[in-house]
């Protein structure tokens, strides 16, 4: 029998403020309805206790400013290394697929960390990527996002690598925060075409997502071939949800859930924390397991409340059109994305909600023919509390070839011509070697 892992953490001791939608209850009342409706003692399904993520594993990942400690708290660690608890499980056959039902949150959490931005400190998925590479040596991912919001962060950190497709559908960001997921950002010079992003007008509902899904999504992940599927299970596209403007229901998310069969799905956003949360995460956990989902229905849920417009109907077919041409057609060469100074610079202001902190940023990544290259990263944070710090931070790939590394060894060890950093940086994710420096 394939079993379905599951890990609750509703992180009591972690609030952004007392009355912050992205609160503990989020949670509590989707555990309540599980047991109420006996699933938690059903025999398909294994509940674990969670884990604290290693200071390893977010280095893997972020460069957290000045530090890690200063960046996250106990919660952060749980929340993360719950995803880690389930990735063991999944690897050594106890279990089919999991799902980590935990907060806080991290698919707003970019490479570079100064503070909390959309309620996010730490990526757990990329986290998790970055364990599963490490530890198990998988090498293509997929991460699927089905938050309403962009997954801006989770982006970030995977813009460069051609070895994670990373694919959001979300309410278009020039209607939400953060402003961003637009189809022209579709991956950097090396990655070209693992970015998909896919922005849909509001009052998109079920219909809508199958599509998608069907038309889009599906045969990405075909082409690709991941090893793994991850799913962000952002829950907030629901027709209930008070930060966004979507009519998906409890029915729609369970249906893609079952379609996508993803390997591991890790809790995002979601703010009904009575009429959706329970029932969204119901349905997606029967789904996970393979059973009947069909009865799961949330209040005030008909055909009328999710009804799509026709000039909805619309924009999700010119969306869908552009996405099968340009998957379809002939990719342009890496050397040419890259342009004659086979150079990739980036110039960006960050700016995060939740810290009010406004970064600048400037990132490099050097055209390779054998690799994705190196990537080095420039950051100066303004901070409303006075506290500015400027880091440079440097990253060798995963699958470097001897002669990057070598490179980034060889700037790495000439601190002289870096001055003016408060912090450097190094991620050799090659070796799992990882320095600080000052």
């Amino acid at each position: 029998m394939e079993k379905t892992g599951l890990i609750f953490f509703p992180a009591f001791d972690w609030a952004i403020s007392p009355t912050h939608p992205e609160r503990e209850e989020r949670l509590l009342y989707t555990r309540d309805q599980i047991f109420e409706e006996g699933i938690i003692d059903h025999p398909k399904i294994i509940e674990y206790k969670p884990r604290l993520a290693e200071e390893i594993d977010i280095q893997r990942v972020h460069f957290c400013v000045p530090d890690i400690k200063s960046q996250t708290t106990t919660a952060h660690l749980i929340s993360a290394g719950s995803t880690l608890k389930l990735a063991d499980a999944l690897m050594s056959g106890e279990i089919h697929n999991g799902f980590a039902l935990v907060r806080p949150p991290g698919h707003h959490a970019m490479r570079v960390v100064h503070g909390n931005r959309g309620f996010c400190n730490i990526n757990n998925e990329a986290i998790l990527v970055g364990y599963l590479r490490t530890k198990y040596k998988i090498k293509k991912v997929a991460i699927v996002d089905t938050d309403v919001h962009h997954g801006d962060g989770t982006q970030d950190i995977f813009y460069h690598d051609p070895d994670v497709l990373f694919i959001s559908f979300h309410q278009d960001g020039r209607t939400l925060y953060p402003g961003s997921g637009f189809v022209e950002e579709a991956g950097g010079p090396g990655a070209y075409l693992t970015t998909i992003n896919i922005p849909l007008p509001p009052g998109t509902g079920d219909k809508g997502l199958l599509k998608v899904w069907r038309e889009i999504i599906k045969p990405a992940l075909e082409a690709f071939q991941p090893e793994i599927i991850i799913n962000s299970a952002g829950q907030d596209n629901h027709f209930t949800d008070p930060l966004a403007n979507m009519k998906v229901s409890a029915q729609g998310y369970a249906q893609l859930t079952a379609e996508l069969k993803p390997h591991l799905a890790v809790l995002e956003g979601g703010y009904a924390i009575e009429t959706a949360l329970p029932y969204v995460n119901l349905g997606i956990l029967l789904a996970l397991a393979q059973e009947d989902f069909s009865w799961v229905k949330e209040p005030g849920c008909h055909s009328g409340q999710l009804a799509q417009s026709q000039e909805v109907d619309r924009y999700v077919d010119k969306i869908i059109q552009y996405w099968q041409s340009k998957l379809a057609g002939k990719r342009p060469d890496k050397e040419q994305l890259f342009g004659p100074d086979k150079k990739y610079v980036r110039q960006r202001s960050i700016y995060y909600d939740t810290d009010q902190i406004h970064e600048h940023q400037t990132e490099t990544v050097e055209y390779c023919p054998d690799c994705p290259g190196l990537y080095t990263v420039s950051s100066q944070a303004a901070k409303h509390s006075g506290k500015n710090y400027k880091i440079w931070g440097l990253s060798i790939p995963y699958n470097a070839c001897p002669s990057c590394v070598q490179k980034g060894y060889d700037l790495w060890e000439k601190p002289g011509s870096l001055p003016g950093y408060h912090f450097l940086y190094l991620q050799d994710k090659s070796r799992d070697v990882y320095l600080t420096g000052k």
